[in-house]
């Protein structure tokens, strides 16, 4: 059978429930619209391929828009069900929820063209508003299932959702790498015994956990305290008496954001804002990355050779401890 019939050749077309109708009839203004979006969330699929969570979201969606043009090409009697339900609706609902959870929250305008992907986005978003839009013009000339808008309104709430959940996700990987390679090149460093360089950096790590130790307890707080390698991985750590659990985490964390990124978890905290360079950082790799105050880099010359990280206090508690250890780091390598 050919694609082409030419009993459109006189400008109408059959509806789903067999009427036909002009061309530019809102009725098929309305689903023709509905399939511009699909098309364009399938070019958005095209582009998200290297998150399987969007992709297969964007894949049930398409589906459920053949089922959603179905019913605007259907002319339904008064009060009649359509083929999408207030279950699809609660659907959509419970998946931005979900997404909401995942995103960081922005408190400003967004302008799209952030990546290509998220772009694809935003692009298919504002033609499911214009078929929201057609949708709501038609209601008024035709019974429409309600279903069917608030669907169009939801998926479109969806759609600006998970392209800022690209966006963030995207920054987090290019971020990853670079960090990756850092610590990668930081782990090659050249010439002397790696062994040795270990035994000296464990003997150093004592004692500055030893200072670190006494300034907690001058300030009457308990604190863990952790030092790690170049590499991230932990040299010593110590757990003072009445410390919190959560913190043996946390100064580890601290200590290997300090060493990854070389340079404090405080200066850390402005890079990860809204516009910041690495923005959404702190969302990566399950929440290491802890982006607050407590976490220093230990340098040896101006090569970062490993990290300290404080936790159990307030954050200036933290700061204050972490300095006084830094202080020692300093003293013990003069």
């Amino acid at each position: 059978m050919s694609v082409y019939t030419r009993t459109g050749d006189a400008g109408t077309t059959s509806l789903y429930s067999k009427e036909r109708v002009s061309k530019d009839d809102i009725r098929v203004e309305a689903y023709g619209t509905v399939d511009e979006a699909s098309a364009a969330m399938g070019a958005a699929r095209a582009l998200v391929g290297v998150f399987p969570w969007a992709e297969e979201c964007l894949q049930t969606l398409q589906s459920e828009l053949i089922d959603l043009n179905a019913d605007l090409a259907t002319q339904f009697a008064e009060q009649a069900a359509g083929r999408i339900t207030e279950t699809h609706v609660a659907r959509l609902e419970a998946v931005i929820d979900e997404m909401e959870q995942r995103r960081i929250p922005q408190h400003y305008f967004v302008t799209p063209g952030e990546s290509k992907a998220s772009a694809a986005l935003d692009v298919a978003r504002t033609i499911v508003r214009r078929a929201e839009r057609r949708t709501i013009t038609l209601s008024q000339k035709a019974f429409v299932p309600e279903a069917d808008r608030r669907y169009l309104n939801r998926l479109s709430d969806l759609l600006f959702v998970m392209a800022r959940c690209v966006e963030q996700e995207e920054v987090v990987q290019k971020a990853t790498a670079q960090i990756i390679e850092r610590l990668t090149n930081g782990q090659q460093r050249p010439g002397g015994s790696a062994r040795k360089e270990a035994t000296t950096l464990l003997a150093k790590a004592k004692q500055i956990l030893e200072e670190a130790e006494y300034k907690a307890m001058e300030i009457g707080v308990p604190m863990v305290i952790a030092v790690v390698d170049a590499g991230g991985n932990l040299v010593a750590q110590h757990r003072m008496y009445g410390s919190l659990l959560a913190s043996i985490s946390l100064a580890l964390d601290k200590a290997y954001t300090a060493a990854a990124l070389k340079m404090s978890t405080e200066e850390a905290a402005q890079l990860v804002q809204p516009g910041g360079p690495l923005y959404g950082l702190n969302t990566a790799q399950q929440g290491r990355f802890v982006v607050f105050g407590g976490g220093l880099p230990l340098l040896d010359g101006k090569e970062v050779i490993g990290g300290i990280g404080v936790s159990g206090g307030a954050v200036h508690e933290d700061v204050q401890v972490a300095n006084a250890a830094l202080a020692a780091w300093k003293n013990v390598r003069a």
